[in-house]
């Protein structure tokens, strides 16, 4: 069948569903969404082919309702490797894969735990472990971080809710929880986190919401609006990456913000570098005389959390204390210490 073929019997498909049903006294309409595939066996296996009409019905989604689209293996260009982890993405959410992995912040001056990064791994049956660069930049093109993210955000209050409970330290072991550019405008972000807290039963207090630099800044006006609303939750909210972007420093004073994460880029060897301890050390007066908490991502040697410790740093994370672990082995960790 050629693409014109295609597309009469996908129309006429479309126009059948379309057609008003009544049921019980009620008019029903249907719409439906297609995908149209063309290639050849020479190009394609069978399952590939099913890909990459998932791929094209899922564009079409979210074009709108009612329409097909049309893969064209020639035209797209797209390679079939990114169409299987793709689609593996999808049935990843449906088979709860994505496991959650905490990373210690500890304060400086006494190397305490104090809170916990949460960090989304995809444990892919056959290959393991699958760390965020490799699958973040797909689940933001195809819109699936939305799910992913309020997952990983409903999941990790509550472990850090339990732990609170099982090993008290003192003060509320808090989180830290990634937003990507996309779920920080996602418009339904405020409701979704509102909804969890009251779920998990965390104190808002607990929770610190990370945005990157990069995000926050692209749309100042919207960014504030939306700090301004996740503030009225009682969350604390972070700028992430710290250094990396081009957050102004009036802009910065307007931001409700509570926490700078200063990049890995600043931290590595700063002991070393006249240079990078300048720019901390403006950091630190500049976050300080506002009021924020600075953390330092990571360390790595004794010698860069040294210097950072001189420097009057507030808390650090990195593999100079632990790495990420899974959420079965936080507990022996918390338990083990001071």
């Amino acid at each position: 069948m050629d693409v014109d073929g295609a597309v009469g019997v996908a129309e006429k498909l479309l126009s059948e569903i379309r057609d008003p049903l009544t049921i019980d006294g009620h008019e029903l309409t249907v719409t439906g969404s297609s995908g149209i595939v063309l290639g050849n066996s020479e190009q394609l296996r069978a399952e590939d082919f099913l890909r990459c009409a998932d791929a094209a019905m899922y564009r079409s989604k979210r074009g709108g309702k009612n329409r097909y689209e049309i893969f064209d293996v020639e035209r797209d260009g797209l390679s079939i490797n990114r169409l299987r982890l793709e689609s593996d993405l999808r049935q990843a959410i449906e088979r709860k894969e994505f496991r959650v992995h905490y990373q210690p912040e500890v304060l400086l001056h006494s190397e305490k735990i104090v809170s916990f990064e949460a960090l989304v791994r995809w444990e892919q049956p056959g290959r393991g472990l699958i760390f965020p660069s490799e699958f973040i930049p797909l689940a933001e093109e195809t819109g699936l971080i939305d799910r992913i993210g309020y997952w990983v955000l409903k999941e990790s209050c509550r472990r850090v809710r339990d732990w609170q409970d099982r090993y008290p330290l003192g003060t509320p072991l808090t989180l830290s929880v990634n937003l990507s550019a996309r779920q920080f405008r996602y418009p339904e972000l405020v409701e979704e986190v509102a909804g969890v807290l009251g779920e998990t039963a965390l104190e808002p207090s607990d929770l610190t919401l990370e945005v990157t630099e990069s995000a926050a800044m692209s749309d100042a006006p919207y960014a504030m609006a939306i700090f301004g609303e996740l503030k009225s939750l009682g969350v604390k909210l972070a700028i992430d990456d710290f250094g990396t972007g081009y957050c102004s420093l009036s802009s910065l004073k307007r931001f409700p913000v509570d926490v700078l994460k200063v990049d890995r880029s600043l931290v590595k060897g700063i002991e070393r570098d006249p240079a990078n301890v300048a720019i901390v050390s403006t950091i630190m007066t500049l976050a300080h005389g506002l009021g924020l908490q600075v953390v330092v991502e990571g360390v790595e040697t004794v010698g860069e959390f040294a210097k950072l410790r001189s420097l009057g740093v507030d808390l650090g994370q990195g593999y100079y204390w632990w790495r990420a672990r899974a959420a079965e082995e936080i507990p022996e960790l918390l338990a083990s210490h001071p």
